[in-house]
Parts: structure tokens; sequence; C-alpha cells
């Protein structure tokens, strides 16, 4: 674990908050829940049965001393969030007996019930879920914050022996939710990042809007894509440093940077990159974490209410405790 994260656990410490993880079948969340409450980042809350989970403890041989369990089916909660998950999506269709029926089968919809209701601060999950099926009842229920245009999804990526981006830390989105986003989402999504970079790297954002093209130097609509996104940004959102389009080695590399975009005040300093599509994201951050070995915490999510994270499918329980500190920092801001 690097460096970056032993910064971010010890914000979480600063203001401890409440964090519920309701995958509770999977033994990465159980070993990161022994590990969390160990090193005082954050109070958990466990939803399963009790007997099942303190059995997976005492099989894995780990402590969940002061972890908080709560069962959907006996926590004198359940009727009030039944209740609250029906006056939110009765318009949708839901019923009293949908919400009861959900809430006691799908603990990730449970988990952000609690968080709804202020019984936790916020949730993780995605070990043992797909995306959609994390991000589904967090879209939902929580809804995006204030003067929030778009819940969108990024990285923290914190790349070892690195001279580029702050100290090798860099925000990379959309890695995980927006598909094909126009440019008034990129300009968006840039805004948000650039808070996330602030609040969770604690150093201005540096924001580059990459592209296979650097100003100018290809021509096609999706190079048009990111320059009209970079335009919008610098209007809409006026005290952002940002710069586009760019292509990374452009954006993260001075010397590249000297020769491609002389004039430009971001190439060759970007922390922040945000990718033209979901596909180029992902690609991105995966070449990087397991061809530069760096740490990759999320997908964060951000623009919501309040903060659900999730996690890869392929997430350590490691992954797990990084995720979480993250999500308690997040929390301390809303």
């Amino acid at each position: 674990m690097g460096e970056y994260i032993d910064k971010i656990k010890e914000k979480a410490r600063s203001d401890i908050k409440t964090i519920v993880l309701p995958e509770t079948t999977d033994k990465r969340t159980l070993i990161a829940a022994s590990h969390i409450i160990r090193e005082g980042i954050a109070n958990i809350i466990l939803v399963g049965n009790e007997e099942k989970i303190l059995d997976g403890a005492g099989w894995l041989d780990i402590e969940l001393d002061g972890v908080t369990i709560v069962d959907p089916h006996t926590t004198d909660r359940l009727d009030y969030y039944i209740e609250t998950l029906y006056e939110l999506r009765k318009s949708k269709g839901m019923t009293m007996e949908k919400a009861r029926e959900t809430l006691l089968s799908d603990t990730l919809t449970f988990g952000v019930m609690m968080v709804k209701c202020n019984d936790a601060d916020g949730m993780v999950a995605g070990a043992c879920h797909a995306t959609a099926d994390t991000l589904r009842p967090a879209l939902q229920i929580l809804k995006t914050a204030p003067g929030t245009k778009l819940v969108s999804g990024f990285f923290i990526m914190d790349v070892p022996d690195c001279e580029y981006g702050y100290n090798g830390t860099f925000l990379f989105a959309d890695c995980g939710l927006n598909q094909d986003p126009n440019p008034e989402e990129l300009a968006a999504i840039a805004d948000t990042s650039a808070k996330s970079f602030k609040n969770l790297v604690g150093a201005k954002a540096i924001i580059a809007m990459l592209s296979h093209s650097t100003k100018g130097s290809a021509k096609h609509p999706l190079v048009d894509k990111m320059v009209e996104a970079t335009r919008i940004a610098k209007e809409q959102y006026p005290n952002l440093v940002i710069d586009g389009e760019l292509q990374t080695d452009a954006a993260l590399v001075p010397s590249v940077a000297k020769s491609k975009a002389p004039n430009s005040d971001v190439a060759g300093k970007a922390n922040v990159l945000i990718f033209p599509n979901l596909d180029a994201g992902n690609i991105g951050y995966k070449l990087v974490q397991r061809l530069g070995k760096a740490e990759a915490y999320g997908p964060m999510l951000q623009g919501l209410a309040k903060p659900v994270n999730d996690l890869s499918r392929g997430c350590s329980w490691e992954d797990v405790v990084g995720v979480v500190a993250l999500t308690a920092v997040q929390a301390q801001l809303v």
C-alpha cells in the first residue's frame, strides 16, 4: 500500500465516519472490516445474519469486536426503510410489498437505505456484484448532490517511482460509469474531478482533456468533442486549470509538452486526466495499474448526495480497506 493511502487513513481517523459493508458473504469484506476497526479508520456496519457472519470470522480466524452487525430481518428500522423506499420510488411503480421484498433480499439496497436514512455515512460494495448492481440503488435512492449535473466514476492512481502528476498521484475520470459523455458532460466531469482531487489528494487539480490529438494535430469528430468540452469547461467553470485537446504524453511529460503544446499552462503538468469515453478510461487505468504497478483506488463515485463506492470484483481485502478510507474522507465533506 502506498504512502498516499496512509495519508488518507490518517485523514479518516481525524473525524470517524460510519461505513456500511453489505457483502458479508465475501471473505474479503470480513477481513477488511477486522483491519479497519483495528486501525481505527472508520466505524463499520456489516449487513447480514449475525451467526453466519461470526461463523465466517471464526473460520477466517479474525476478530470482529467493535463491528456493528445489522440483520435486515430483525432490525427495528426495517419498517421505516420500507416506508422511505416506497415514498421515494412509488412514482416508478414501487409498492410497500416490493419495498419489503427488495430490502430483505438485496443487501446493497438495504445498505444504501441506511445511508439515505443517516444510519451510516457511506457504503462500499462491488467485491461480488457488478458495477451496475452497486450503482443502481445509489443513483435511484441517493440522487445527485446539489449543484452537480451528473454522477461520474473516477480512480485515484498512485504510481510508484513516478515523477509525473502530483508526486505520482493522479485522478482518472470517467473510468467506471458514463460510456460516451458529450462535451457538456465531460466539462461537468472535469469540474467534479477537480473537487475530488483537491479533497482526496490535497493539491490543486491541473486537468488535461485527453485525445489522440494535441492542439489540432489530427482532425476528427472525436477530437472536436474534446476541444468543445474544454471550451465549455473554461466558460462554465472559470476557476479550473484545464486545457485540451492533449495527447497523454503532452499532458504529462514536460519535454514533450514543450514541443507539442508550448503555450499550454497544463501540458507537462497534468494530474487529473479526463478520458474521452469509458473505453479509453477503463483501458487506461488498467494499463497503468497492471503495467505501471500502480495502486488503483476505485471506481469511486463523485456527484452523489452521499458517498457510495464500487469495488472491482478482482479487488483484494487491502483494496477494500483503502476504498473505505477514501469513502470516509468523502463523507467528511458532505
